[in-house]
């Protein structure tokens, strides 16, 4: 597929409240489907900020994957389903179960709550999860009133899962201790 070249910063179509999808339909700007690829354009910001905090290379390695494909979902968001445009597939959720799993090996089994935090990577990776999980919603709001690819919503569910473990992964490498929630005060 060849490249697409941005030649302009701003176009002026979008000063009434409106903005085009791939394909030219015109939506609100504050339409369920704008709203959906906004919330993921927002989680692949974070997760730039997780590259820079984080220490583990693997993860960082991971975080660029993830971003990568965050923008392939933008693009499917933002695309009517009879608009081809590269698409969330079952091989890119199958490859965060694949890290999840790689990573569980390395981590003690979670008996308690723990509290977001510990590393500036970590932290990052916690607050990356906590978006995702907004992404989540917005996408199921979507869904109930447009036709999407049922792939997104698999793997955006998955990827709040990886984000978790990655957390505890990256807190785990930089010697921070997990922070239990109390519930006896």
């Amino acid at each position: 597929m060849a490249k697409k070249r941005i030649t302009r910063v701003y176009t002026r179509t979008g000063d009434d409240g409106q903005t085009s999808l791939i394909g030219g339909i015109r939506v609100s700007k504050a339409s369920p489907r704008v709203e959906a690829y906004g919330e993921v354009d927002e989680l692949n910001s974070v997760l730039g900020i997780v590259k820079l905090q984080a220490k583990d290379g693997y993860i960082k390695e991971i975080v660029s994957e993830i971003q990568n494909d965050l923008f392939i979902m933008g693009a499917d968001l933002a695309s009517p389903p009879q608009v081809q445009v590269p698409r969330i597939d079952e091989g890119r959720v199958k490859r965060l179960e694949e890290f999840i799993d790689r990573f569980l090996e390395e981590l003690e089994p979670l008996k308690e709550f723990i509290l977001p935090g510990g590393s500036g990577g970590g932290a990052y990776l916690h607050l990356a999860r906590a978006v995702s999980r907004r992404v989540e919603r917005r996408i199921v709001k979507l869904m109930e009133v447009e036709e999407l690819n049922k792939n997104i919503l698999a793997y955006i569910n998955r990827l709040s899962d990886l984000l978790f473990v990655m957390a505890r992964i990256e807190n785990k490498r930089a010697n921070f201790e997990e922070t239990y929630v109390r519930f006896d005060k």
